[in-house]
């Protein structure tokens, strides 16, 4: 096992010398060419203070427990840097310092594992706290994700301490000219991508968002809609088909109460209920935001309903 040299050094500061005469010593850890100094808390004078020896004379009053300080100091950096070797961890001066200090190590975590880490937590929460549907779009991120991966850096996973914003410029690169998703798709695979990662840093994964400074490229989107005169066409057009039908009876009822195909095809008796008008009304929620809302049901509406309802509890007849 290759064993990183660490040096340890006291050296003076003789230009902050006190009014008792004695100046700070510090402590200077060099590791890899990459040094680190702090403060002992500890104060000499300068005149008994043997450099190359690393302690104070005899001739200091308190050489005893000077040099008993300056050995312990050596002896728990040393052990400290010894435990990271052996146990494999990331041995840099920082996180020598850190446990030197008694701080807690920041965690080291990979983006991808720490990804499917999250889909696994979700994953129980699908059917009580999220859908089925959410929870599959959340995987799609996570198969983009790993593609990148392999595509950008010839890596399995990346380090989330290593993450920039450029990151994100490159995933969003990767998405539009190798899997030809559009700007509306992407935005919504980087939010999804940026959930898991707000949450590693509550975990103490991360010191900060590396992606805070992101901005959701603007989309134009046309809403295309039918004209009143363009409705009353398809109210009236006769089809032979009776699936036909059936599709242009429901699509009518999206248009006439504003419900989505999955909002319209999951409606149920219970959401049909009197209003302060003494007419029927839609209350539900919406199965995107779960805000409650409330629809008036237009008598076209009405006499598509009284079509379709059947003896169970759901208005329209499940797909087939």
């Amino acid at each position: 096992m290759h064993q990183e040299k660490i040096t340890i050094l006291f050296v003076i500061s003789a230009d902050k010398t006190n009014q008792k005469g004695l100046c700070p010593l510090n402590c200077r850890i060099t590791l890899n060419k990459e040094r680190k100094q702090f403060s002992t808390g500890l104060f000499v004078n300068s005149n008994y203070w043997e450099n190359k020896l690393q302690k104070v004379s005899v001739q200091d009053p308190n050489h005893k427990f000077i040099n008993t300080q300056i050995e312990q100091i050596q002896i728990k950096i040393n052990n400290i840097a010894l435990v990271f070797q052996l146990q494999g961890g990331d041995c840099t001066l920082d996180n020598i310092y850190n446990k030197y200090l008694g701080k807690e190590l920041k965690k080291s975590e990979f983006v991808l594992s720490y990804y499917k880490q999250y889909l696994c937590k979700i994953k129980k929460l699908v059917g009580l706290e999220i859908k089925d549907n959410a929870y599959k779009k959340f995987v799609y991120v996570g198969n983009h994700l790993e593609a990148f991966l392999k595509w950008k850096f010839k890596k399995t996973d990346y380090p989330l301490e290593e993450l920039t914003l450029q990151f994100l410029h490159d995933f969003d690169y990767y998405l539009k000219t190798e899997k030809k998703q559009g700007q509306i798709t992407i935005n919504k695979t980087i939010q999804r991508l940026r959930t898991p990662i707000k949450q590693a840093i509550s975990e103490g994964y991360l010191d900060r968002d590396p992606f805070i400074l992101h901005k959701s490229k603007t989309v134009r989107k046309t809403v295309i809609f039918l004209t009143t005169e363009e409705l009353k066409i398809l109210e009236e057009a006769v089809l032979q088909q009776k699936r036909l039908c059936i599709i242009q009876d429901l699509f009518i009822f999206c248009c006439y109460t504003g419900l989505a195909y999955s909002e319209m095809a999951n409606l149920e008796k219970q959401n049909i209920q009197i209003g302060f008008d003494v007419m029927n009304w839609i209350q539900m929620k919406r199965e995107k935001t779960q805000r409650q809302i409330s629809i008036p049901i237009l008598p076209k509406a009405q006499e598509i309903i009284e079509k379709y309802s059947i003896d169970s509890n759901r208005i329209f007849p499940p797909k087939k």
